[in-house]
């Protein structure tokens, strides 16, 4: 979603190259390069497609930004860092995997955690109508935080989105 978001605010439509298992596209920023990426794997092999993507944009590992749901992190809160594990994200273990590399960035967008019921059924299913004003808030965030880690310094766009903003008041 928050390359969706990208997508709108630049006007770019995604295409899906020949024969590959992804959308892509990429546009101008303030004179920077923004590939955008969405594989159409299922999340746990999205790992497979990212070889591809780097080549084709002809960037290294140390520019991916991946973005991913995080049931740690309460609903709505944004966390960008550099290096790491998967902390068992499937995704992420594939990506991991398949670069053999970890030092991408991870732009975590919470999901939070449900006490009422299956995790699987949070994660897959539809958002409550509070849920969906978080997500919205914290993807808006998100697609800001990407824009300001092309186009300013690492250090800006982390101090930008892991700011403690309580998830239940949008940022102004």
């Amino acid at each position: 979603m928050t390359v969706d978001r990208l997508c709108e605010r630049f006007d770019l439509s995604l295409r899906k190259p020949f024969f590959r298992s992804y959308f892509y596209g990429q546009v101008e920023v303030e004179e920077e390069r923004l590939c955008l990426a969405k594989p159409v794997t299922f999340m746990n092999r999205s790992g497979e497609v990212i070889v591809d993507v780097l080549a084709r944009a002809r960037l290294s590992v140390m520019s991916l930004v991946v973005v991913c749901d995080n049931l740690d992190l309460p609903a709505g809160v944004c966390r960008l860092k550099r290096s790491g594990g998967s902390a068992g994200h499937h995704g992420l273990e594939s990506i991991i995997a398949h670069l053999g590399d970890s030092s991408f960035y991870c732009l975590y967008i919470g999901i939070g955690r449900p006490a009422d019921r299956d995790v699987i059924a949070h994660v897959l299913g539809d958002p409550s109508v509070g849920e969906r004003t978080l997500y919205t808030a914290a993807i808006e965030r998100a697609a800001q935080g990407i824009l300001t880690l092309l186009t300013r310094s690492p250090s800006e766009a982390m101090n930008e989105l892991n700011q403690r903003i309580s998830p239940t008041r949008p940022q102004s």
